[in-house]
């Protein structure tokens, strides 16, 4: 059986063991038409390849993606999506993957997960470890596993997650997990590209750890503390009444659901279907206010401007006048020759003059 992983690019093979790998075949370049097609039929194969060319950096793939985009658009916006963020060592893929099983077995849903790896700052890899974490759910023909590099952008979660997002709706997956990398920034970044927000936490792991994910607790619709199993189950059920605890303290959400807290297992599977059934009644509950369509179209905007932020960067990065000057002012300003600000207009300046 074919999985989603097979989409993945660069996996080689060979003709008898020991001989050496062939090289991958070249594939053809598929039209505007096949992509579309392709990708509303629900064509793994093609939805993986369609997300590719959404992370490409290249003028023609960004041009031919942004067409794809907008012919997706009105097959668009018909799923619910969560942004999943953990603290080290809680089993947050592995409860991914639990909760991409109930839904896909259990509820016979479609499901994606784009599992968001870091890049490496030395050469621009990625370690896409969740290929094979989540081996289980990505045989799955009702599943759509999607492992991509963050490129270096905060934390791992890119506008490319939003293209992702868009492609797996249009290929009818009424379910989508987004997978954070779970340090710095991108948190937020998750948060303002989801509907719903999870915090896996993990019980006995001392103040010191859970103090890492204070300030997202805010963010937090659900906290969901795992391996609430075995001898752990005692300890797992304290840490969940003091994250509820901790949970009132907050403000009124705008939202105006309630924030809670839960022990699961995702061994076991104990509160899996715990944690889903809160996930559909806040779904409900912000439907019915109205709140749920606004933050999607807040979401849409913060896009564009984002968008837009993206381009004027590289516009301005790689401007003849700024590249000629850029060099010899980050010498004069590490140098104490002339203020950063001097050097900012000067650049902003010869950004502003006509190649």
């Amino acid at each position: 059986m074919k999985s989603a992983l097979g989409a993945v690019a660069g996996c080689g093979n060979t003709d008898r063991a020991g001989a050496s790998p062939r090289a991958p075949e070249k594939r053809r370049p598929l039209s505007p038409d096949e992509y579309l097609e392709g990708v509303l039929r629900g064509d793994r194969l093609i939805l993986a390849r369609a997300i590719t060319l959404t992370e490409s950096a290249r003028k023609e793939d960004r041009a031919a993606a942004e067409q794809l985009l907008q012919d997706c658009m009105p097959h668009t916006g018909n799923s619910i999506r969560v942004g999943i963020t953990g603290v080290p060592g809680a089993g947050k893929s592995t409860l991914i993957e639990a909760l991409g099983v109930y839904l896909a077995t259990d509820k016979k849903q479609r499901v994606a997960v784009l599992a968001i790896d870091p890049s490496s700052h030395i050469s621009g890899g990625s370690i896409l470890g969740d290929k094979t974490r989540m081996a289980k759910l990505a045989a799955s023909e009702q599943a759509f596993v999607r492992p991509s590099p963050s490129r270096g952008a905060a934390g791992g979660v890119t506008e490319r997650t939003r293209a992702a997002m868009l492609l797996c709706e249009a290929a009818g997956y009424g379910n989508i997990l987004v997978e954070t990398v779970g340090v710095g920034q991108s948190e937020t970044a998750a948060h303002e590209m989801v509907d719903f927000f999870l915090l896996v936490a993990l019980a006995g792991a001392g103040d010191e750890l859970q103090g890492i994910k204070r300030g997202v607790m805010e963010l937090a619709d659900l906290v969901a503390v795992n391996k609430a199993d075995g001898a752990n189950a005692g300890a797992a059920e304290r840490t969940r009444s003091e994250m509820q605890n901790a949970l009132h303290f907050f403000p009124m959400t705008e939202s105006g659901w309630t924030p809670r807290a839960i022990t699961c297992s995702a061994q076991t599977g104990a509160g899996i279907r715990d944690l889903w059934d809160c996930v559909q009644e806040y779904a409900a509950h912000t439907r019915s206010n109205g709140w749920f369509a606004a933050t999607r179209r807040e979401q849409q905007k913060r896009w564009m401007r984002e968008t837009i932020d993206e381009a004027l960067r590289e516009s301005f990065y790689t401007h003849p006048g700024v590249r000629e000057r850029m060099a010899a002012l980050e010498l004069d300003v590490g140098a104490g020759r002339s203020t950063a600000l001097r050097a900012a207009r000067e650049l902003l300046e010869a950004f502003g003059r006509k190649p």
